[in-house]
């Protein structure tokens, strides 16, 4: 093989970090698995992309209060091997500070910890990007 070539058919797993509150950096990590996902599809490899949110980045996935809600909805349904983790240290923190229950976006699943997380995920040969 030429250098850089590789065999067509290999399965990239990236995970991608949002912790800040920001419209910016949400729709940043959001065309980072976009782009990632149109690439690899062009080369004929599959994607596993997971990101993750805690702290004031958390905020990606509350209905109402989301910039990217519709972005991450229809996201959701065209790549397949998307998924998005919420921190569960965070959300208990807002739900104690809200004085009750905040929903998630469905497309949002629960982990214990989002640091935690990130951290099994590269210790999984996941590659690590923070936009």
């Amino acid at each position: 093989m030429a250098s850089g070539a590789y065999a067509e058919g290999q399965t990239h797993h990236i995970a991608i970090h949002v912790n800040e509150n920001d419209p910016q950096v949400m729709n940043i990590a959001l065309n980072n698995a976009q782009n990632v996902a149109n690439y690899y599809a062009s080369k004929g490899d599959e994607v596993v992309i997971e990101m993750v949110a805690y702290g004031p980045g958390l905020n990606m996935f509350i209905p109402g209060k989301s910039p990217v809600e519709d972005r991450i909805s229809t996201m959701s349904l065209e790549i397949e091997t998307l998924s998005f983790s919420a921190c569960g240290n965070t959300l208990a923190a807002m739900q104690k500070k809200a004085g009750h229950d905040i929903v998630l976006m469905s497309e949002a699943t629960v982990t214990p910890s989002g640091v935690v997380r990130l951290i099994e995920l590269q210790e999984q040969g996941y590659a690590y990007v923070k936009p």
